[in-house]
């Protein structure tokens, strides 16, 4: 089991940047992936960025040279910085985590979303 438990959402002017931090309960070393999705409302949930055991990244197109995502093993949390943002960025982003690596299939775990409102 893995809790996880998001911080760093918050009302943004269009333009600015927030950092988002999502904390794990044990360590993350062996998930398979950490990531980031985002659920506007009356949309689906959706991919935003993701980074795997191995650091390699992905991202959604719609983010890409705006977020970047990040992960500390020895504080057992990722990041998600975003800069240059937009207001069809707001949604409440949620933290994930896949594992571990050796479990088929893996686990899926969420944290309880934290809310990115870009308002002028």
């Amino acid at each position: 089991q893995v809790q996880l438990v998001e911080s760093g959402g918050g009302l943004v002017q269009p333009g600015g940047s927030l950092r988002l931090s999502c904390a794990a309960s044990r360590s993350i070393f062996d998930m398979y992936t950490m990531a980031w999705y985002r659920q506007a409302p009356g949309k689906e949930r959706g991919l935003v960025a993701s980074i795997t055991r191995r650091d390699s990244t992905k991202y959604a197109d719609s983010v890409k040279g705006r977020f970047t995502i990040s992960k500390d093993n020895t504080k057992n949390t990722i990041y998600l910085q975003m800069n240059s943002l937009k207001p069809e960025d707001t949604a409440v982003y949620y933290c994930n985590a896949r594992g571990p690596y050796f479990r088929i299939p893996p686990d899926d775990y969420w944290g309880q979303g934290t809310q990115v409102t870009v308002s002028s």
